[in-house]
């Protein structure tokens, strides 16, 4: 099909009711986990590309630069930032899905929506559900909290979740969810807490509880394994390096205990699900030495450069 504007169609699929689940890369994707969890969907569910957004309008390459890869180790071939839409038909359920996964774009956001409410109007899409992932100070050893959301009253009600009354800067999601609401599309939000002293490493875990938490909104059963094996993995490794250092291990038993007493909530008054958390909360360790997440973030990120993991 031809495209409209910067819209670009390559077929119409003939899909029942579909839900939308989308995430994108960048502010709204602490530890990868959004983009991570979608990734895992498209993969499960056998998703095929039926449209994409043409990234010339939405993006200042550099800001983000395309990347230049080499095919069959003969031809360079560049690959540009994407926006994607996949298609799967979920044979046992009574909706099927579309995916967006994607990076999220610096200019014309409202024209950026504009082309995934025209996504949504032309597949008949019953609901969106958008996948995000911020820096909390949260353990990586406890359960991963998801904070759950919606502006319309009547979805609110019918999936039991909550309305958001955040105030304060917002990214591509805030800005698609209000266009959403502007034009009748009913929707919510999934936000999963990423340990704030992980920031750039990739969190199986996180993504674990968004793909879970996706299947409890949408009623769609969703094979974890992989990311259960991942999520396991990944927990080993980071308490490989934390055991290793007395400082860490008194760092983590305080945060630890903050969490288990209730001192952390991420999810009261759902203030906290979109905003980055400031990730410098402080410990002191047994001698009295102030200990930060900041300090801990340094230490796991060069041990896990130096271990090639």
């Amino acid at each position: 099909m031809a495209a409209t504007e910067d819209l670009i169609w390559t077929k119409h699929p003939r899909l029942r009711a579909p839900i939308l689940i989308a995430s994108f890369e960048g502010w709204n994707d602490a530890g990868d986990a959004a983009s991570i969890a979608v990734s895992h969907l498209g993969e499960v569910w056998e998703g095929e590309r039926f449209a994409e957004i043409e990234p010339e309008e939405h993006f200042d390459f550099s800001s983000t630069r395309p990347q230049v890869e080499l095919v069959n180790g003969l031809n360079r071939e560049i690959r540009w930032p994407t926006n994607e839409f996949l298609a799967a038909e979920i044979p046992d359920a009574s909706h099927d899905v579309i995916l967006l996964v994607g990076d999220e774009p610096q200019l014309r956001w409202k024209k950026f929506c504009r082309h995934i409410i025209e996504v949504v109007r032309s597949c008949d899409v019953s609901l969106v559900v958008t996948l995000g992932s911020l820096l909390a100070d949260v353990p990586h050893t406890r359960s991963t909290r998801v904070s759950s959301s919606a502006l319309d009253p009547e979805v609110i009600d019918r999936l039991g979740l909550r309305r958001s009354r955040y105030e304060g800067p917002t990214g591509i999601v805030g800005v698609l969810h209000d266009e959403l609401h502007r034009a009748g599309v009913p929707s919510c939000s999934l936000w999963a807490a990423v340990p704030h002293y992980l920031p750039s490493t990739p969190s199986p875990k996180a993504a674990l509880a968004l793909v879970q938490h996706a299947a409890e909104v949408t009623g769609l059963m969703i094979p974890t394994l992989a990311l259960e094996v991942a999520s396991v993995d990944y927990e080993r490794q980071i308490n490989e390096i934390v055991e290793a250092d007395e400082d860490m291990v008194a760092f983590m038993r305080q945060l630890e205990a903050s969490h288990d007493a209730g001192e952390i909530d991420i999810d009261s008054d759902d203030d906290d699900i979109v905003r980055e958390p400031d990730a410098r909360t402080a410990f002191s360790d047994q001698q009295g030495k102030l200990f930060t997440g900041d300090a801990l973030a340094a230490e796991l990120e060069k041990f896990l450069r130096d271990e090639g993991r």
